[in-house]
């Protein structure tokens, strides 16, 4: 009974530093885990898929459809392998110089630019390895898109609605 006791100590004690861990480093864990959620996706996807296939998960509404995304959304600017290293570089530089100066407080603007960057930095991932960009998440609507961009335009649209609505004339000033 006294070690199952123990190893109920254990096993709440592990919980107890995950919680902590998440609680205190959340900017790190969510960073990590949008790349890592991006990056596993498309190993599966390229493991279990050929190039071009489409395979549908809810009728005409939904397919998982690999493809190869030279360029940027909607295959804008394609071969532009140079351009998008360097803007992906640049944007990295920016966030590590403007990250720190965001007020603890705002947390929402802070998990915005998180996820623009850990978007932007798994797609860069796949820029420098192959200089395409691993796409399969199709609606049907034309584009084509994966983790990284879920997270890259969901960063965007929150970082837009904040200055727009939240910040106020001073802190706009600041920036």
């Amino acid at each position: 009974m006294k070690a199952v006791i123990n190893f109920l100590k254990k096993v709440l004690l592990v919980i107890e530093l995950f919680f902590v861990i998440l609680i205190v480093h959340w900017e790190k864990v969510l960073f990590v885990g949008i790349i890592a959620l991006d990056q596993f996706s498309k190993l599966k996807i390229v493991q279990s898929m050929s190039l071009g296939e489409s395979i549908p998960i809810l009728g005409n509404f939904f397919r998982f459809t690999y493809v190869l995304n030279p360029g940027a959304a909607f295959g804008i600017l394609p071969n532009q392998r140079v351009f998008f290293l360097v803007i992906g570089a640049a944007l990295l530089i920016s966030f590590a110089y403007f990250f720190p100066k965001i007020n603890k407080r705002n947390r929402l603007l802070k998990f915005g630019w998180i996820s623009l960057v850990s978007g932007s930095t798994a797609n860069l991932i796949d820029r420098v390895q192959t200089g395409k960009v691993i796409d399969f998440f199709d609606f049907g609507f034309g584009a084509i898109f994966n983790v990284a961009d879920v997270a890259i335009v969901s960063g965007m649209l929150i970082m837009i609605y904040i200055v727009t609505f939240k910040m106020d004339d001073d802190e706009r000033a600041r920036r």
